[in-house]
């Protein structure tokens, strides 16, 4: 894995995360994580989209609203309290029509992603909470993905990233409930964990799974996978 700030390359894949200030929190409520995931799938647009309160509230139905075009392509994702993982594959958006706008053709539209993602979702935040000022910890971190066994862990990785939250230790002591840890992913919403278990929701729309490797066929073999991590406290090292 290379470690490096942006500088894509069209058809490779990247994990990519942002801390709030001081490890902050950036989440405060579901209100905030459900803003959070409709501009996941909003600012994946080749449009400029003017991202007024009618779209992202429940005034216009955000996961229906037409963006045109993906600028990258999404494979999995996970919020927690204070930062957020996602793990994005780079597109050729050299014929898209945002293609003249700066010098985000170079870097295949994650640059252009993550800007408006993380502007737009500052301005709801700040207007919402009367504050001033940054939310996130400088700029987006990036890591680039060039080994096939860090690709498939990164799918367990971010998907397991939420049992800290009823088990904080899990990965140096081992699962003491499994039952209850995959009651817990099963019941939380803000990951695409739901999505590889072929839950029908709105959230579906925010993946694409076809633009990546195809490791797990079926829902049984996405359920083995995180069954191996849960019960044989493999080692789970951080990435980035």
């Amino acid at each position: 894995m290379k470690n490096r700030q942006n500088i894509f390359e069209t058809g490779e894949y990247y994990h990519l995360y942002s801390r709030g200030n001081s490890k902050q929190d950036i989440f405060l409520d579901n209100h905030d994580r459900e803003r959070f995931t409709k501009l996941l799938y909003l600012c994946n647009s080749t449009k400029n989209i003017n991202f007024r309160d009618d779209i992202v509230n429940e005034n216009i139905d955000a996961w229906d609203f037409d963006r045109g075009g993906r600028i990258l392509s999404i494979g999995a994702w996970v919020m927690m309290s204070n930062h957020f993982h996602l793990y994005v594959k780079c597109l050729d958006n050299s014929e898209s029509p945002m293609s003249d706008i700066g010098d985000d053709i170079g870097d295949n539209g994650i640059s252009m992603f993550m800007r408006k993602l993380l502007t737009s979702y500052v301005k709801y935040f700040n207007k919402k909470y009367e504050r001033t000022g940054g939310l996130f910890e400088g700029k987006f971190k990036s890591v680039h993905i060039t080994d096939d066994n860090q690709a498939k862990y990164l799918f367990s990785y971010n998907h397991l990233n939420p049992v800290k939250i009823i088990d904080p230790n899990w990965k140096e002591n081992g699962i003491r409930d499994q039952k209850k840890v995959l009651d817990f992913l099963d019941g939380y919403r803000w990951s695409s964990y739901s999505d590889f278990r072929e839950v029908k929701r709105p959230e579906n729309k925010i993946i694409n799974p076809n633009d990546f490797p195809e490791y797990f066929s079926d829902v049984k073999v996405f359920d083995q996978e995180i069954f191996d991590w849960l019960s044989y406290n493999l080692p789970m090292s951080d990435i980035g």
